[in-house]
């Protein structure tokens, strides 16, 4: 990967067993697409000659945690680079614009699941437990919502300010999941939408009934569904 110009952060053993997480550094979506599919094509390649099958399938293992492909976001300013996300008297050290593009992506979700789990094998990931990103809400202590905010250190939020979408999985076409999360980020901004305010408890305790009231979906939960959520989303 080094030899490929993917530079790798950090790495890790993940719950299930022969699970991994591995990051690496962000960069602009085109190039980070073009990583995402060098890195699949290379692990692929070098467990082939370790006499081994490295799988990026959602779910390959019934009853473990599914793999899936988060995927973190930050918008720049063209004018002077500087990262349109972060404000630090924002929730979080986030921006109005920041929080737009949050409500944009928690707007049309369901549609976009569509395209970011565009497999049958996706919906059997997302599904309650497994620490399956199923709720539509977002927070920054919260395993159980499907936008995480990264708690980052004073000294680089001005650069480092960003979000983390958490339902995408290896399946996707980078290129075009990372094409809808942009459009709909857009789409928050250009409409102004609010987010809702943040959830910090556990919301698969919740009742059906108390997730109502604080006005948290879901995901799509099967591909039909996503399919026709896109079919009708402009």
């Amino acid at each position: 990967l080094d030899a490929l110009g993917i530079e790798i952060e950090r790495m890790h053993h993940e719950v299930a067993p022969g699970q991994h997480e591995i990051n690496f550094r962000y960069s602009n979506a085109v190039r980070s697409a073009d990583n995402v599919v060098s890195f699949k094509l290379a692990l692929k390649d070098m467990a082939a000659r370790a006499g081994l099958h490295a799988s990026f399938m959602p779910k390959p293992i019934f009853g473990v945690n599914g793999s899936g492909m988060h995927v973190h976001q930050s918008l720049s300013q063209i004018a002077d680079g500087k990262n349109a996300f972060y404000d630090p008297q924002g929730t979080y050290g986030l921006s109005p614009l920041a929080q737009s593009f949050i409500a944009g992506q928690l707007e049309h979700i369901r549609a976009m699941n569509a395209v970011m789990n565009p497999s049958v094998n996706s919906y059997k990931r997302l599904v309650i437990g497994y620490e399956a990103p199923v709720n539509a809400a977002w927070g920054q202590r919260n395993r159980s919502a499907l936008i995480r905010i990264p708690r980052i250190s004073p000294a680089v939020a001005a650069k480092g300010s960003r979000f983390e979408l958490r339902c995408p999985d290896p399946s996707s076409n980078p290129y075009l999941a990372f094409a809808v999360m942009l459009a709909a980020g857009l789409d928050g901004i250009r409409k102004g939408l609010v987010a809702p305010k943040p959830v910090e408890e556990n919301i698969w305790e919740l009742t059906p009934e108390q997730m109502k009231e604080k006005g948290i979906k879901t995901v799509a939960s099967n591909l039909k569904e996503a399919l026709d959520e896109l079919a009708q989303d402009e």
